[in-house]
């Protein structure tokens, strides 16, 4: 098996790309040809597909010419008593040839299934990779405005799968059952045309009846698809963001958005049931006409000798058959179509590559660069705004030299940064480099003389030094220390238990902030690059680090052009050059010292942050402490350490304690309220189940009647079972609505509830529960999609079939044995080898391509490259990321020959024991007859109703991989339904509080993380904050600030000690109505995904749309608000996306405000603005605070100068205590140490 390799051969070229079929109508799908569904496809995956055809084609011509032999073998049979030893001998040889078309099928199977599973496998892996390189290469206007993350990652995953199936076993299955077809009625019109075309003209109706019911049930399985997938987002944006729910005791709202998407689907599932039993039932009530009028015309014909009993059945049977194999054909091509709208998706994306990607390696690459940068008469908008960013923007940075860029918030700082990457083209004007204008010159090359260091670095999943690796690929591990000696990275990597070997976590989410953007510094650091970009590259770091990593910036600034972008204007008073962005131009150009003297907007700003003069400094001191800490809850710990955690201290966190098997009485009072429905479907079920062998009874109660001598006699016989058949015909409806209505109500009310109970169980945990790693969002997610849906399978789907296919054998046995025990015995002695046969069909027949779990970690890579698609193309990683996504689909890829080799033989062996068990039954038979043990007629009906009756018994037992996963998912579902929380927030003995004064008291609390167990956050610590005042925690980073909040807001309980509110220990209190009265506002803000208004409205879901606008206003919010085209109506995207974090930051001030709480929590609730926003929020956090008790972690050190109190604390304990002023009169004091580490910066604004 070849390796997937990031050659030409393996990419497919523009040339190869098929047309898109643009559809005739706007609301359908494009698609590709059929044949281009196989574009991606190489010389060797031609013979593969050529092979798949040949053996795919004789698979399906086996059936018809089985039917020509079993037909051979009745009429022998039927013949016996003429002359015994001559029968015997035929029918002797038509059971040895069954055997040899066993050994042929054999043959066709193994061939069809391995080279259609392996070129499926083969041409995907090639489209995947293609895709994600085509996708790598967009242009950033694409991602803003066409693509979403999540509809790209559907066409890698999800569209990939569709068209590997396609390509696949659907174009096998399809080509099996068109050549079954058509082949079963060539022999048919052969043999005896007449009924063949009797026959052909009853199919349609079946067909008509099938496809319609096929139909239905797919639109109805759709919305109910839609429902639950709503539900699901649900789900997946609450437990996301638990903290944000819990702290706003939202767990009501969720639970009931929740509930109301389940509704939708249980509605769509009553409908679907009554769909199903309607469709069934009229199939079958069509087909039992059917063989009624058949079965009396081929009496007529063979009263006429026009045929015999043997030709006239299998004729019937094989046309039938054949029609059927059309009716399978059909699910094969439409699952072909769905691959071809999908393969248009993939191949779109490839397609326009050339007109809507940025071309990496056309353009020049100069020689040398000197890093001379001018922006000339620039105009630009995004894509997806409609105001313009830049008019007429000019200015130009001399090489070597350092240049800042400042302003208001939306000014157009950050894009000044992106333009000079190329990330968007200026509507007009030129940006050059060195005199070139930048559309000329190679954009690979370009932005290899880039580093870039962002606000919100982008780490990848893997380890340190891989992330670090980022910045030059073929770079030394003595480059790598070098690089993270000089970002102050070093210090903290040593001491991980797996030092540079550390994993980072998906975004990086096992570090803190500072920790992460200390390594995007060694990343853009190891770079060493003519051009460095800084976009607030210090921001998140502690005054510690940051003075040491501005240093370790300012020596790599020598001698390199270098944009700063910066908040803090004591971070650019050195720059070469500063300029002033307003209203989309430079208002204001020159030096710190020359801006400052003209008195202007520079020195405006500068006057707001000199107002903070030593408390800004203060405010750095717990900068990165802040940013981290709250983050650094358990869920951003090593996995690994935080299991060793749970064995030892927290074990009741497991949820392996309580995922006891199950018991059977615990599934009956699981289900206990659907049972009466249970016991009506049971009903439908067995009367169901006994339809069918009392039908294989009529039929071959009537192919006896063909070989009486008395042609009265069989003309009575085929007229009582046709009336009978009619009979049956208009039953059956009822009995499968019945049924399927019962059964279906059943599993929608089991998994409506069961979701619902287990959505509320899992809002009930503690925070330390959602931490563990078995309980990430995506676990949980799929607990409640997946794990309920299995539950309702096996409690309601698969009890529907097993009770019917119960009701089957029970009757099968007692007819088969009623009439020839020799012949049953012998039949089902064979059931293994039948039993066997038939479930690896149905096995077969789901498919062996497209498993979603073979590429998780190919999806994953891909996932992180999309997600992180600036960094990606900043970095110049595209083809790092491609070789390691083609790395990944190379797993799958060499384990499809040896998978496809053992499939195919399983399946060809099983066909091959199935005709072999067939012809020993009926050599069998004929021997009995031969002895005079039985009859004819006896020994064909034992012999019918049990074979039919194997295949019953073989769905009961396919079921089985179905069963144990539902048994593993029941499990799953009473490890959450039976968890007691460790703080239940409706513990009925706790003490409601309607109202707090405010005082809130820390008394000898010690604590640690469950997934820190080494790491004593707390020990002995003691804080006092007396109702309506203000306490301001600092400290170093990782010294607890946020984890007091946390603590305040009982998302953890301490080892030993108390917390309390207003006297009342908090573990006594009311969780929920504890946290309506207190208000968070992280540094992080948390939104959902709806409008601005509901966000704003989840801090009281009473307010007024006055009360909303009023607190909107008070967040200095209602002003941008107002801007926006649907103004409070504007939806926010995802985790609000659509928004800068400024813009975040002040909706989640205003959802504060709105909750009017009593005790006020900041964790540097201001940190993502710029200083003039941010004064106008503190203003208004100032009148917030007035009468409350607030408890405030600061980034800007405003607010802990006017802070009542502040604590410093240090390892574990408080070390100070007191205001401002007497913390900065201490002489020696640590709070004093600290704020002198910025002293000397601020003095000189």
């Amino acid at each position: 098996m070849e390796e997937l390799e990031l050659t030409s051969d393996q990419n497919l070229g523009q040339n190869s790309l098929p047309k898109m079929e643009q559809p005739s109508n706007s609301t359908e799908k494009p698609t590709v040809s059929f044949f281009g569904l196989f574009s991606a496809a190489d010389k060797f995956d031609h013979l593969l597909m050529f092979l798949g055809l040949v053996g795919s084609c004789a698979h399906g011509s086996v059936f018809p010419v089985f039917f020509i032999l079993f037909g051979n073998l009745i009429d022998s049979l039927g013949h016996l008593g003429s002359d015994t030893h001559q029968i015997s001998s035929q029918v002797s040889k038509y059971s040895l040839d069954l055997v040899y078309l066993g050994l042929g099928i054999f043959v066709a199977g193994w061939i069809g299934v391995a080279c259609w599973m392996q070129t499926g496998e083969r041409q995907t892996a090639r489209l995947r990779l293609k895709y994600l390189q085509s996708v790598l290469r967009k242009d950033m206007n694409f991602f803003d405005m066409e693509a979403r993350d999540s509809n790209i990652l559907f066409h890698i995953s999800s569209d990939a799968i569709l068209v590997q199936d396609a390509i696949g076993d659907k174009t096998g299955h399809a080509v099996r059952y068109l050549s079954q077809f058509f082949i079963g009625f060539v022999i048919g019109f052969k043999s005896v045309w007449q009924l063949t075309l009797l026959t052909l003209a009853v199919v349609p109706l079946m067909a008509v009846a099938g496809g319609t019911y096929t139909i239905i049930m797919s639109t109805l399985s759709e919305k109910g698809e839609a429902a639950y997938a709503e539900a699901g987002k649900v789900a997946d944006e609450v437990i996301s963001q638990i903290r944000t729910v819990y702290s706003f005791v939202g767990e009501e709202k969720a639970i009931e958005e929740y509930s109301k998407s389940l509704k939708k689907a249980l509605k769509l599932g009553k409908k679907s049931g009554i769909a199903k039993g309607v469709g069934i039932g009229s199939t079958y009530g069509l087909l039992f006409c059917a063989w009624a009028m058949l079965l009396w015309y081929s009496s007529i014909l063979v009263k006429r000798g026009d045929t015999n009993g043997a030709k006239a059945f299998t004729v019937i049977i094989n046309v039938i058959f054949s029609g059927f194999a059309l009716g399978q054909a059909a699910p094969n091509i439409a699952a072909i179509s769905k691959g071809r709208a999908a393969a248009a998706s993939i191949l779109s994306m490839i397609e326009t590559d050339s007109n809507r990607s940025t071309n990496l390696e056309d353009g020049i690459a100069m020689p040398k660069v000197s890093g001379q940068i001018e922006f000339r008469g620039v105009c630009f908008s995004y894509p997806s705004r409609n105001n313009m960013v830049f008019e007429n923007l000019s200015f130009s940075i001399g090489a070597g030299k350092t240049f800042a860029v400042v302003g208001p918030s939306g000014s157009g700082k950050s894009t000044v940064i992106s333009m000079v990457q190329r990330f968007y083209e200026p509507a007009s004007g030129k940006i050059l480099l060195d005199g070139h204008d930048l559309k000329t010159l190679e954009l690979k090359w370009l932005r290899q003389q880039m580093g870039l260091v962002s606000q919100e670095p982008a780490l990848f999943a893997a380890t340190i030094t891989d992330n670090i690796l980022f910045g030059k690929e073929d770079a030394s591990m003595d480059q790598i220390y070098e690089a993270a000696k000089a970002a102050n990275v070093h210090s903290f990597v040593i001491q991980l238990p797996e030092g540079y070997h550390t994993q980072v976590g998906e975004g990086g989410t096992q570090l803190s902030g500072g920790q992460k953007q200390r390594i995007a510094i060694a990343r853009a650091v190891l770079r060493n690059p003519k051009i460095l970009l800084l976009d607030e590259a210090t921001s998140a770091l502690d005054a510690e680090s940051e003075l040491t990593v501005q240093q370790a910036l300012e020596k790599i600034m020598e001698n390199r052009t270098t944009i700063v972008v910066a908040h803090r204007l004591s971070t650019i008073r050195d720059v070469d050059t500063i300029i002033v962005l307003k209203n989309g131009q430079v208002v204001e150009s020159g030096n710190h010292s020359e801006l400052i003297s003209k008195g202007g907007e520079y020195a405006s700003m500068a006057s707001l942050q000199v107002s903070e003069h030593v408390t800004d400094t203060s405010s750095k001191l717990s900068g990165t402490a802040g940013k981290s800490s709250f983050r650094e809850l358990p869920s951003s710990q090593n996995a690994e350490v935080a299991a060793r955690e749970l064995k030892s201290n927290d074990d009741d966190l497991s949820p392996a304690n309580f995922s006891p098997n199950p018991s059977i009485w615990e599934l009956v009072k699981l289900n206990a309220p659907e049972w009466p429905y249970a016991v009506l479907g049971s009903v439908g079920a067995v009367m169901a189940g006994m339809e069918a062998p009392l039908f294989a009874l009529g039929i071959t109660h009537m192919l006896t009647a063909f070989y009486s001598p008395d042609m009265s006699k069989m003309k009575k016989e085929v007229q009582l079972v046709s009336l009978i058949f009619v009979a049956a015909a208009v039953v059956t409806v009822p009995i499968y609505i019945l049924q399927h209505y019962f059964y279906t109500l059943m599993g929608e009310r089991l998994i409506t509830r069961v979701r619902l109970s287990m959505f509320s169980a899992i809002l009930c945990n503690e925070i330390g529960w959602f931490d563990l790693d078995e309980n990430s969002t995506g676990s949980l997610t799929s607990t409640l999609a997946a794990d309920a849906t299995l539950v309702r399978s096996t409690l309601a789907d698969r009890l529907s079939t097993m009770v019917q296919n119960a009701s089957l054998t029970v009757t099968a046995f007692v007819i088969g044995f009623s009439f020839s025990w020799r012949v049953s015995a012998v039949v089902i002695a064979c059931f293994p080898l039948m039993i066997g046969a038939s479930i690896t069909e149905q096995l077969f027949l789901k498919g062996f391509g497209g498993d979603y779990r073979s590429y998780t970690k190919a999806n994953a890579v891909a996932r992180e490259a999309i997600v992180n698609i600036r960094t990606v193309a900043s970095f110049g990683a595209e083809e790092r990321i491609a070789r390691q996504f083609a790395s990944e689909l190379n797993k799958p890829n060499k384990q499809v020959l040896l998978q496809g080799h053992i499939s195919g033989i399983a399946y060809g062996a099983s066909q091959f024991f199935s005709l072999c068990a067939f012809a020993l039954g009926i050599w069998y038979a004929s021997v009995v007859i031969s002895r005079n043990e039985s009859d004819f007629g006896h020994v064909m009906k034992s012999f019918m109703v049990l074979v039919m009756t194997s295949y019953a018994i073989a769905e009961t037992i396919a079921l089985t991989p179905d069963i144990l996963k539902g048994s593993q998912a029941l499990k799953s579902v009473f490890s959450i339904l039976h968890r007691k929380t460790a703080m239940d927030p409706d513990d009925p003995t706790s003490k409601v509080i309607t109202d707090i004064k405010g005082d809130v008291e820390f008394r000898h609390v010690s604590f640690k993380y469950p997934a820190r167990p080494d790491t004593i956050i707390f020990e002995d610590l003691n804080l006092k904050v007396s109702a309506g005042k203000s306490l301001a925690v600092v400290g170093q980073s990782g010294s607890g600030k946020s984890t007091v909040i946390s603590l305040i807001l009982r998302f953890f309980d301490p080892i030993s000690g108390t917390v309390l509110i207003d006297g009342y220990d908090v573990k006594t209190l009311n969780l929920k109505s504890l946290r309506r009265k207190i208000g968070l506002v992280q540094q992080e803000p948390a939104l959902f995904s709806t409008t601005i208004y509901e966000n704003i409205k989840y801090g009281n879901e009473n307010a007024s749309e006055i009360e909303i606008m009023k607190a909107a206003k008070a967040a200095n919010a209602h002003g941008f608000i107002s801007r926006m085209h649907e103004g409070y109506h504007t939806h926010v995207g995802d985790r609000g996306l659509q928004l800068s974090g400024g813009q975040k930051q002040r909706i989640a001030i205003a959802r504060a405000i709105l909750k009017d709480p009593s005790v006020l929590l900041l964790d540097e609730a201001t940190s993502a603005l710029d200083t003039a926003s941010e004064k106008l929020v503190q203003e208004a956090l100032d009148k917030l605070m007035e009468g409350r008790t607030t408890v405030l972690v600061a980034h800007r050190l405003s607010t802990v100068r006017d802070a009542d109190s502040i604590a410093v604390l240090q390892h574990g304990r408080v070390v100070e205590v007191g205001s401002h002023n007497q913390l900065i009169g201490k002489p020696g004091g640590v709070y004093k140490q600290l704020v002198s580490l910025q002293q000397e910066k601020n003095r000189q604004l």
